[in-house]
């Protein structure tokens, strides 16, 4: 398996926390030393472990933002 860089920009935000202590929060994440992109996952409190999650460009959230501001 690759060996997976990623470098935490910007915290955008903490959605929920668990009775563990992993946090879903919104990031804006490097992955191996690329452009930026806003990353949706949990993390291990010292975010040296995480959860599966999703990438969004900033379009795609822009996209995601007007969905929700229609309901």
């Amino acid at each position: 398996m690759a060996s997976l860089n990623y470098e935490i920009v910007e915290t955008i935000g903490v959605i929920s926390e668990s009775s563990k202590g992993w946090k879903k929060e919104l990031n804006l994440v490097s992955w191996n030393n690329r452009e930026p992109k806003y990353d949706l996952r949990d993390w291990a409190p010292d975010h040296e472990k995480m959860g599966k999650g999703i990438t969004l460009s900033k379009e795609e959230v822009e996209n995601l933002r007007d969905l929700l501001n229609k309901k």
